[in-house]
């Protein structure tokens, strides 16, 4: 015979209602660690950085975390290259074959610094953190290499020839150069407004585009 449970004791009056947290998708959570872990990495560098602050960070547990990402170096080089894809994304759909170079490269800048907005830690985990092994600073340089490519193959293919074809990689080394200094800048002075950084950096780069 079946024994019959006792009833539930009523909750005593005035005691605090348990409320369940929301469960949050897979991919959502794993969003939400790496936004967390990537505001991290800004601040303190890979060095700097615990899985710890980066479970309390992002409101879960540490395994949790694990459960997202294997160790700490797989979390941020998965950020990096995110980053790496994201590159090419400036340069997508913009009309290059009609706009004149102001247009077009303010189209550019707009469409750049609003990602630099956004992704804010992207720019201090490759140019100001030098901490890591060999492994994260070789994907590093690799980021910054294809940033300077996108933007090589850009020049080249505005420019024509009105640029010998020697001058493309270098001139590609100092714009992307001069724009990381620029975002890095930008991030730490977020009262200015788009507008003024927009022109700044046009009046850098369009004249290698005309």
């Amino acid at each position: 015979m079946a024994t019959a449970r006792p009833p539930t004791a009523p909750a005593a009056a005035g005691a605090p209602t348990r409320r369940r947290t929301p469960r949050i998708a897979g991919d959502r959570r794993r969003e939400l660690i790496a936004l967390a872990a990537g505001r991290l990495f800004a601040a303190d560098g890979y060095a700097g950085t615990r899985m710890e602050d980066i479970a309390a960070a992002a409101e879960v547990t540490k395994p949790m975390v694990y459960r997202h990402f294997a160790s700490k170096k797989e979390l941020y080089l998965a950020l990096l290259a995110r980053h790496e894809d994201d590159l090419p994304t400036f340069l997508a759909d913009v009309d290059s074959a009609h706009a004149s170079a102001d247009t077009l490269v303010r189209q550019i800048l707009e469409r750049w610094l609003d990602y630099v907005r956004a992704n804010g830690h992207a720019w201090a985990m490759l140019f100001r953190d030098h901490s890591g092994d060999d492994e994260i600073q070789a994907f590093r340089r690799r980021v910054s290499l294809t940033a300077r490519d996108v933007l090589a193959a850009f020049i080249a293919e505005r420019a024509g020839a009105q640029m010998p074809s020697e001058q493309v990689e270098p001139t590609a080394e100092l714009l992307t150069s001069g724009l990381a200094g620029l975002a890095l800048w930008w991030i730490d002075r977020p009262e200015v407004p788009r507008s003024v950084v927009v022109e700044a950096a046009a009046r850098m780069v369009a004249p290698a585009v005309r």
